[in-house]
């Protein structure tokens, strides 16, 4: 029990909430899980009359603060040295990490395109993180914003990691992150482009023109819209004559 107070805390958001303690899982109720997670977004002190109303929003003013106090109550020795709590306000412990912050700063050193991704940010587990989504399954308006906002900046980073792998000639990282990207979404042109673009790099043609056309009929299904002509450019000369 001693030794659990001196583990390393860690908040994991990405692909769905866990709690550790050094090496081991730690389970907490459901309400207390959402305060642990709101916070921890919020990465700065926050009011107790904002946390209440957010996690709360169809109770009166009353019954949410009290349901405030029941989920710190609630907390176990390691999710309690997770907070600290003031009599206003609560914040998340220094000492504590949280996974979509190392996300995040991953994703902005692929993106930055003043200087060369970093060679340890070119790793198959980047595209592991970048893959991730935010709470899935989460549907209360303060994790769909930051999470629409997180699903954006990683489909950025992984096209731009795949154009990367490309460059290093490292094809199946690049097809591996494209595909990542093209899977979270499906009608993304982007995405297709930098899938086939990885292919091409490859010199899998057939692979190259098998995700155009599947992509094409797709969009065609789902929107009735065609592929830009950018996109058929790629493929232009693979196609057979009168194709």
């Amino acid at each position: 029990m001693e030794s659990s107070y001196r583990s390393p805390l860690r908040v994991d958001l990405l692909g769905g909430f866990r709690l550790q303690a050094g090496d081991d899982q730690v389970t907490l109720p459901s309400g207390s899980e959402r305060l642990l997670a709101f916070v921890a977004l919020c990465r700065q002190s926050v009011p107790r009359n904002l946390i209440a109303g957010t996690l709360w929003p169809e109770a009166s003013e009353r019954r949410a603060y009290a349901s405030l106090r029941s989920a710190l109550a609630r907390l176990n020795g390691a999710g309690r040295r997770m907070l600290d709590v003031g009599v206003t306000e609560i914040r998340l412990s220094p000492d504590t990490d949280v996974d979509i912050d190392h996300a995040r700063s991953l994703a902005l050193r692929i993106l930055d395109r003043t200087a060369p991704t970093p060679d340890e940010d070119l790793s198959p587990s980047a595209v592991s993180v970048l893959s991730s989504g935010l709470l899935p399954g989460w549907y209360d308006d303060w994790v769909l914003a930051t999470a629409e906002e997180w699903h954006e900046q990683r489909l950025h980073a992984l096209e731009a990691l795949a154009a990367d792998f490309v460059r290093a000639r490292r094809h199946a990282d690049a097809v591996a992150a494209a595909s990542a990207a093209l899977h979270a979404e499906p009608l993304r042109e982007s995405a297709c482009a930098a899938l086939i673009q990885a292919h091409l790099a490859e010199g899998n043609q057939v692979e190259a023109l098998r995700h155009f056309t599947r992509y094409a009929q797709r969009l065609q299904c789902e929107l009735g819209l065609r592929p830009t002509p950018r996109l058929c450019e790629l493929v232009a000369q693979l196609q057979p004559a009168g194709g």
